[in-house]
């Protein structure tokens, strides 16, 4: 017992010593991976290269690196790094079989650098969420909704389902749909939409602005009214348009029909 103890205090001794350099690979490792990470951040920023391909490339580096760290870590332990990659290149299809989710994400990410069906800061409606895209990930795409709320997606489900890019465009259409009553003069509603449509400065005169009478409906005469703006003014002239209509209508005492019941009461 007296002579194992020396050896057991020695063996504690080295392990230990081990032990805290594999710790301070780790810590340094952090600081180094977050050092590399700014700086390719801020070389492909000077190179102005696209912010979706600079968040998937940093990413994808993050990840790789810390694999580095973790296996110089381990070495530094005693163990055979060589042989734990063996094992892991072995194991490789059962892992390949095991992840083929992430592997497909990852596959995915690849495919939306390529193709760049949107980038980051794009409005778009994918893989079942709306929102504007902050971070394109290896495995994920982050989103924000409008009421602020963070959304993550995974990238083959955004791949294999429909994309819709609402700001794409520099311009978009406008569409309503309004409904007046019988009585209504039409050349006097086409006119009232076609004075606020003129007097409104975010609405542009090249694609021309389209009125006209679609649809006689069943208790009104129904009107569509399309307008053209840039991409970034899309609500601010639904919105105005609305309220203005609305407004000039009731100037004008022209009627919008809306549903009404008649109640018969009998009396036995």
């Amino acid at each position: 017992m007296k002579e194992l103890m020396p050896k057991l205090i020695e063996w504690i001794s080295a392990f230990g010593l081990k032990l805290i350099a594999a710790i301070a690979i780790l810590i340094i490792g952090k600081f180094v991976i977050k050092g590399i990470k700014k700086l390719l951040t801020k070389a492909l920023e000077k190179k102005k290269v696209d912010k979706e391909v600079i968040s998937f490339t940093e990413s994808l580096t993050y990840s790789v690196l810390w694999v580095f760290v973790i296996i110089a870590a381990l070495a530094q332990l005693g163990i055979q790094t060589s042989s734990f990659l063996a094992v892991i290149g072995a194991a490789g299809l059962a892992v390949g079989l095991a992840l083929q989710g992430s592997l497909s994400n990852f596959a995915a990410g690849f495919l939306m650098i390529i193709l760049r069906p949107f980038k980051v800061d794009d409005y778009v409606e994918a893989g079942g969420v709306s929102g504007i895209v902050k971070n394109i990930n290896i495995f994920t795409t982050e989103f924000v909704s409008f009421d602020n709320k963070k959304i993550i997606v995974p990238n083959s489900q955004i791949m294999n389902g429909t994309i819709t890019n609402y700001t794409a465009e520099k311009i978009r259409r406008v569409d309503f749909k309004f409904g007046v009553g019988y009585e209504s003069d039409i050349k006097k509603v086409k006119g009232i939409f076609n004075k606020l449509i003129k007097e409104h400065k975010l609405i542009l005169k090249d694609p021309q602005p389209f009125v006209r009478m679609g649809n006689l409906g069943d208790s009104s005469l129904d009107f569509t009214v399309r307008v053209w703006t840039k991409t970034e003014d899309y609500w601010t002239v639904h919105f105005d348009l609305t309220e203005n209509i609305k407004e000039e209508f009731d100037k004008e005492n022209i009627n919008i029909p809306f549903p009404q019941m008649d109640v018969h009461m009998i009396k036995e």
